[in-house]
């Protein structure tokens, strides 16, 4: 569904964002500065902005970075459905970007929720599992602003069936590593506070082991699509995506095997969270695709 360019751009200003604030809220936990600003709303008693005191070294400024961010992300996410409202009313739009915006202000308020309980794991694990659902919703928003004309591919009904099956598999494994992703960091150094971590009390060599198994069973539904596509011929275009989504979970897995072996260093830790972010759009993308041309 075409929609005007001014407008596709700011689905993808939106989208962009939703990456970025992952990438912010990231650094405040890898750098223990979740507690830079101590409360919320404000940021210290009295203060929306924090002191910067010495003593206190760069904590304040990458927490209250972070939260300027957030406020951007929200100011971005009402502007986009203002424009929605004026411009795509009658659109599966509305919705999405709806949604785009009750839950990019639920994220601020779960915010100061995971602030004022002292960094609760289960409250940041939360936080970064709808960070994620958020930019599943943005892509696609681009993806319907960008999709052209719905290919008809002749597909035998039995196994379009097979290939919705994978691809919904496949969707639910990416899930399941996003969750067992949140788990393990929550039982493992970077707890989001330098003084006080606060963790899940589960045990990290066993986490990361299931985390690795429920992505070797992503990458066995994975091939299972492209095996199967492949076979049925005609969905080529909606293939290509998934093979996207093919190089960056293989750059993941790299990445994580790495920078467990060295110990979780913030820099890969901050990788792998990115292309969380990253590996999550792609699915999306794909999905919304395949399940396109297989209508």
């Amino acid at each position: 569904m075409r929609v005007h360019p001014w407008l596709s751009r700011i689905f993808v200003l939106n989208l962009c964002l939703q990456v970025l604030i992952v990438v912010t809220g990231g650094l405040v936990r890898l750098t223990g500065s979740g507690l830079g600003c101590p409360t919320w709303p404000q940021c210290e008693p009295g203060s929306y902005t924090p002191s910067f005191e010495a003593a206190d070294g760069i904590h304040p400024y990458i927490e209250f970075g972070n939260r300027m961010v957030g406020i951007i992300v929200g100011f971005v996410a009402l502007v986009m459905v203002i424009a929605v409202l004026r411009k795509a009313r009658k659109s599966p739009f509305v919705s999405l970007s709806g949604l785009v915006l009750a839950g990019t202000i639920f994220q601020g308020v779960l915010g100061g929720i995971t602030v004022r309980t002292g960094l609760n794991p289960g409250t940041v694990m939360a936080h970064f599992l709808i960070s994620m659902s958020l930019i599943a919703l943005s892509t696609l928003l681009v993806w319907n602003a960008r999709s052209g004309p719905a290919p008809n591919p002749q597909v035998p009904h039995r196994a379009r069936k097979l290939i919705r099956g994978f691809s919904w598999g496949t969707v639910s494994a990416v899930a399941l590593i996003l969750v067992l992703g949140t788990i393990t960091t929550g039982s493992g150094p970077h707890s989001g506070d330098a003084d006080e971590p606060a963790r899940f009390g589960l045990d990290p060599a066993t986490m990361s082991q299931l985390h690795a198994d429920s992505v070797f069973l992503f990458f066995g539904l994975l091939a299972g699509i492209l095996l199967s596509v492949r076979l049925v011929g005609g969905l080529q275009g909606a293939t290509r995506p998934w093979l996207v989504v093919l190089a960056i979970a293989l750059s993941q897995g790299l990445v994580g095997y790495v920078q467990y072996f060295l110990d979780l260093p913030i820099a890969l830790v901050s990788l792998h969270m990115l292309g969380a972010a990253v590996l999550t759009l792609t699915v999306t993308w794909a999905q919304a695709s395949l399940l396109r041309a297989l209508r």
